[in-house]
């Protein structure tokens, strides 16, 4: 469980070295492990403080990726000799950090990088390539696919979701079936995101139509085989055949389109989007759904068909009837809307006298600000934008990015201090993260200082005479123009203590922009080498702001580990170390810090159902989101 944000790991983890405490590496938290300076760790601990690290979130180090590489460099010379197959005891130390290596390790490697797979929150295109071809070569514990057993699927967990279509066609049918029924069993209750769920059923589908030609089929009758486009085969579909977890089975969607009549969809519209409809499918109902509300669906029916949400255009969207601000929250979840339909859902909601309230705020999350027109955002009252607290929108266009700096400024005005100001302005100050490609929005600069979006050169050197010891986090999403205006001076002061960060984070293209810039002798001065960063890799496109979905655990795993559930980055306790002796606070104070359980944020990962599945809980109106602000104000 994650306790604090990267910026406030980062901060304890350069307090922790400056006073030679990474030595007590065993008593820490394997997440502040990952920050800590590796060329500080002694190689008689290598292995020990490697396997312990191994442990943590490789994706808090998202802004740091020289120190995320560093990490595994460390982690491959604890093995000794170069390994071109890993073994089970080197599997062992890595740990998550397999996730960080080349696909081709994973063919190579002993079948347990299964276990190390698991904990991988995201697989690239090669890695899933790469574990189909392990799992075809029958070489782990399922043996090869004609063997496979209801039992080994299941303990492959969410892995099982990247099965191809290949595979799948050379599993026993009857195992397969059972498995399709776990898993749109655990689906329908809750415990499978539908997105996972539907790249499963698809896979699995697909490997039906191609194994049709060549396979006979003992008695069952694949509706993927016939051809598109004739009547209805199997029977009208009643609301009795919706209950059935083989219904995507036995009704491919051109039968959906041929059996489904009017009257039951209406009726069992609930029951029906509980599946994990392909993409074909859902268009299907998308269409049946025009026929029968031709003047736009009930706003009761909405919240049903959150799935269908990213197939409407905005011009449909404002057909639709939006006065509840759970509507808009069911319709702007995070794996819901896209995000140029965020406008359109949000303005039916304004046209209906509905407001932004800080609750709302906070329910749709940092990243649908991004998405909202410019008039929509200066709708937002300060004081609402106050009580929603840090909100992540760090993946926003420059234009709305120019607007929300406006509005921040305009609600953080009268905070007491500096160093509170930068705490509650810190997410507005910088420019969108560069590894997040986005579409460029036409420029609509408000502020005359800030033409390009975050902070200007006279707000950063105001900060920096501050002291506010900004986390690189922070730093890495600052405008890179501005940045360049910024001298060594500026930059150490306003970096403080957190300076030693821009080893770590040299290849962001952010810093290595700025390091280009420097002369040998101004990385002298910063304690960097004197060599010129390598350029900086290209922007990459495919890594939204991380979100915690339900996880796919359909039963015992036999030993494979469960995946790591995410804690919320808000709660961060307000200590200040500083007030106490630092005989006293450190190392007994950053335990009590880090392995203390912050009290659950109003919004964020409740854990009163049964299960592993974090339950979403929205934050109310009032001292609640007040709350919820002073949590996050806390930092290192």
């Amino acid at each position: 469980m994650t306790c604090c944000p990267p910026a406030q790991l980062s901060c304890l983890a350069n307090l922790a070295t400056g006073l030679s405490l990474q030595d007590d590496f065993r008593l820490h938290p394997p997440d502040l492990l990952l920050f800590y300076n590796l060329s500080q760790v002694r190689e008689a601990d290598c292995r020990a403080f490697t396997h312990r690290a191994a442990q943590g979130d490789t994706e808090l180090l998202a802004n740091l990726p020289d120190q995320r590489v560093a990490l595994q460099h460390t982690a491959l010379a604890c093995l000794g000799t170069p390994h071109l197959q890993l073994s089970a005891s080197d599997l062992g130390l890595l740990g998550i950090l397999v996730c960080d290596m080349d696909a081709s390790s994973i063919v190579t490697s002993d079948p347990r990088v299964l276990q190390n797979l698991l904990r991988c929150p995201r697989l690239t295109a090669a890695q899933r390539v790469a574990l189909n071809t392990l799992l075809a070569s029958g070489r782990t514990q399922l043996g090869p696919p004609g063997s496979w057993n209801l039992k080994g699927l299941q303990a492959l967990g969410s892995l099982a979701t990247h099965i191809s279509p290949r595979l799948w066609a050379q599993v026993p049918e009857a195992v397969g079936l059972d498995f399709f029924l776990s898993v749109v069993a655990a689906c329908r209750a809750g415990q499978l995101s539908q997105r996972d769920a539907r790249h499963f059923v698809t896979n699995f589908l697909d490997s039906k139509g191609t194994a049709a030609s060549s396979r006979p089929k003992r008695g069952a009758v694949w509706p993927s085989a016939l051809p598109a486009g004739r009547p209805c085969v199997h029977g009208d579909i009643t609301a009795a055949t919706l209950r059935d977890n083989l219904f995507l089975v036995r009704y491919d969607c051109s039968q959906l389109q041929s059996c489904l009549g009017d009257p039951v969809l209406r009726a069992n519209l609930d029951p029906l989007m509980q599946h994990p409809l392909p993409a074909e499918c859902q268009r299907v109902i998308k269409a049946k759904l025009a026929q029968v509300y031709p003047h736009g669906i009930p706003e009761d029916q909405l919240r049903l068909i959150t799935s269908l949400v990213y197939l409407y255009s905005p011009t449909e969207i404002g057909q639709w009837n939006i006065t509840s601000r759970d509507t808009v929250v069911a319709l702007l979840a995070s794996d819901v809307a896209l995000e140029n339909q965020t406008e359109a859902v949000l303005q039916k909601f304004l046209d209906h006298n509905g407001t932004v309230t800080s609750a709302l705020l906070v329910a749709m999350g940092g990243s649908r600000l991004c998405w909202m027109s410019p008039q929509q955002i200066r709708t937002i009252q300060p004081s609402e934008l106050r009580l929603a607290g840090v909100l992540d929108i760090s993946s926003c266009p420059q234009s709305q990015k120019d607007v929300l700096f406006a509005k921040a400024r305009e609600a953080f005005s009268n905070t007491k201090s500096t160093v509170d100001y930068y705490r509650s302005m810190r997410p507005y100050l910088g420019e969108p993260r560069l590894r997040v490609v986005l579409p460029e929005a036409p420029a609509q600069p408000l502020l005359t200082a800030a033409p390009l979006g975050g902070a200007p050169v006279e707000e950063l050197q105001h900060l920096a005479q501050a002291n506010v010891s900004m986390d690189i986090d922070t730093f890495t999403n600052l405008n890179p123009r501005v940045l360049q205006s910024l001298s060594v001076s500026n930059v150490t002061t306003l970096l403080g203590r957190n300076v030693g960060d821009l080893q770590k984070a040299r290849s962001h293209p952010t810093v290595s922009s700025w390091l280009r810039s420097l002369s040998s002798s101004a990385l002298g001065q910063l304690g960097l080498d004197t060599a010129r960063p390598r350029p900086s890799p290209a922007p990459v496109a495919s890594r939204p702001p991380r979100i915690t979905r339900p996880a796919l655990h359909l039963a015992p795993t036999s030993g494979l580990p469960e995946n790591d559930v995410v804690a919320p980055t808000s709660g961060s306790l307000p200590v200040h170390l500083g007030f106490l002796p630092l005989s006293v606070a450190l190392p007994s104070g950053l335990l009590w810090l880090l392995l203390r359980r912050a009290p659950l944020s109003p919004v964020g990962t409740a854990h009163g159902a049964s299960g592993p599945w974090p339950v979403q809980t929205v934050l109310p109106q009032g001292d609640q989101a007040q709350g919820h602000h002073t949590q996050e104000r806390g930092s290192c």
